[in-house]
């Protein structure tokens, strides 16, 4: 299994810790009708066009609900438990379930790439309502289905990409980390 195999089945679960049915459709789709992604037993029963036309059915639902402020809390309830499974789905399934690795492994691997990036957004999600007083959510969330797919399609055929994203994300953790130190430390020296 090569590094871009890896790479793409992590910017699946960061993506599907976004928005769950993104990445798992892209997946479907592309192996279905394309050449570029080959499925192997069980992921290819994602191929199957009632898992599709079902895939189709949620994302639209989680869209819209995940649009409307307070119908997103209770959404993002419900993801907890959908997006890290995906996640882990989507990770196993792009990694050809490891050969000399415990199959468990790619999909607890999945399971938190996808559980971190879902427990951001779920512990954002409240403040940006709160601070926007609920106009926020539908921008917010527009965004986040933004990057979701364009995370996958970059996973998908730009895998390297992911290094530069993740650099990015560490960068602006680093960042988001350090100011709130500072901050921290000056409300300390003012006390």
């Amino acid at each position: 299994m090569g590094i871009t195999q890896i790479l793409t089945a992590f910017g699946l679960s960061a993506s599907a810790g976004l928005n769950a049915y993104i990445p798992l459709l892209l997946i479907a789709l592309l192996a279905r009708f394309t050449n570029v992604i080959a499925l192997t037993p069980p992921y290819d029963m994602l191929t199957n066009e009632w898992v599709i036309g079902a895939l189709i059915v949620l994302l639209a639902i989680e869209t819209l609900a995940d649009k409307i402020p307070g119908v997103d809390h209770v959404n993002d309830f419900i993801q907890t438990f959908i997006r890290p499974t995906a996640g882990a789905i989507l990770f196993a399934a792009n990694t050809n379930v490891l050969r000399d690795v415990n199959p468990i492994v790619p999909l607890v691997a999945g399971l938190v790439i996808a559980g971190s990036v879902h427990a951001t957004k779920a512990t954002a999600r409240p403040v940006v309502n709160v601070a926007t007083l609920g106009v926020g959510a539908p921008v917010v969330s527009t965004i986040e289905d933004v990057l979701a797919l364009g995370t996958s399609i970059l996973a998908i055929f730009v895998p390297f990409a992911m290094l530069l994203v993740l650099l990015l994300f560490l960068f602006v953790a680093y960042m988001l980390y350090s100011r709130r130190r500072a901050r921290q430390q000056r409300s300390r020296q003012t006390v």
